[in-house]
């Protein structure tokens, strides 16, 4: 008879964990340091959020807020998936350096490296590009104890050296298309050997391939800094002004691991309405009505109000994080209450 699974509260399940939970609490101490010194504020902003973000394959968990006395009906709120909107809006409030550890919520995926909920370090900066994060990136992994020096590759530099040599941006043959023609990169991708369904667009063809071979070889010799995202990726990033095919945004991965997405801010808020719409049809057509949420209308508020220009973000992985710098091998050893 098998015998059922300690608890994590166990006296041996902690014994386990405690070396990587003490070292967790040193990092986080670090953070908070690393941010205080360099002038920024630590901030703290709601978990409920009338759109939780707007990325098509978020999944959120939601809620209903009620009046006790029945005087206004039931809304419906999200718990956030991240601080960004908020931290956002003070931002335009005319906060110039800001910084908040919050703890977020997304659904649909629990694996050894993912936990529905975590803890998301995000930091904004006004009159700042995304190379400058790049900058605080480096700092920051060495302030917590990441001895190897910090890699920039371009998507472009990635996809010609893991990918046989494959240019991603002639395959983007109008850079101001909402999705690209796939044609081009589905038939790079079957000569790779890389699968491909009959249906799939571009950005899939690009995530076949990015996965198989790309992924898998970032940050084995140490964090690297994956920027300048087709355009057609930028989320809620801005396009580089010299070069219109590629967005100022970068992923930071380690050993096959994406730890932080970071952006050179989109401070358009028509563009960013644009965006917006377009996430959420492509969410309706995915997963149907029920996965779609409004578009944040005090956040468009808030853009229009205006965004210092330039200004950059950026949201980084508390869990993971730890994970790499401890060499923990799943997410509930380095969490102090695993969900």
């Amino acid at each position: 008879m098998t015998s059922a699974p300690q608890p994590w509260w166990h006296p041996d399940q902690m014994a386990h964990r405690r070396p990587f939970l003490e070292a967790r609490a040193r990092i986080v101490t670090g953070i908070r340091a690393f941010f205080t010194e360099r002038g920024f504020l630590e901030v703290e902003t709601p978990i409920l959020q009338a759109a939780p973000g707007m990325e098509v394959h978020l999944r959120a968990f939601a809620t209903d807020l009620t009046d006790a006395l029945g005087r206004v009906p039931p809304r419906r709120l999200y718990l956030h998936t991240s601080p960004e909107f908020a931290m956002k809006k003070l931002l335009a409030g005319g906060l110039p350096r800001i910084f908040q550890m919050a703890r977020v919520f997304r659904d649909g995926d629990v694996s050894p490296t993912h936990s529905p909920e975590f803890t998301m370090l995000e930091w904004y900066r006004a009159g700042a590009t995304y190379t400058d994060l790049m900058d605080d990136v480096a700092a920051l992994f060495a302030a917590c104890g990441e001895t190897r020096a910090v890699e920039r590759l371009s998507v472009a530099e990635a996809f010609a050296r893991f990918a046989g040599g494959l240019d991603i941006l002639v395959t983007v043959a109008d850079p101001f298309a909402a999705e690209p023609a796939p044609d081009v990169l589905k038939a790079a991708a079957a000569a790779l050997g890389v699968y491909v369904g009959e249906g799939d667009g571009w950005e899939d063809a690009f995530f076949h391939i990015f996965l198989e071979r790309i992924e898998p070889n970032l940050g084995t010799d140490g964090p690297v800094i994956l920027y300048d995202w087709p355009a057609c990726m930028a989320a809620l990033s801005r396009r580089k002004p010299s070069d219109p095919r590629v967005c100022e945004r970068f992923e930071v991965y380690v050993n096959g691991l994406e730890l932080a997405n970071a952006f050179g801010e989109l401070t358009d808020a028509a563009e960013q309405r644009r965006r917006f719409e377009a996430s959420m049809e492509a969410k309706r057509r995915l997963y149907g009505p029920a996965a779609v949420w409004p578009v944040e209308e005090d956040f468009l508020a808030a853009l229009e109000h205006g965004l210092p220009d330039p200004c950059a973000g950026i949201a980084l992985g508390v869990d993971r994080l730890v994970m790499v710098l401890t060499g923990a091998e799943n997410i509930e050893d380095v969490l102090w209450a695993p969900v």
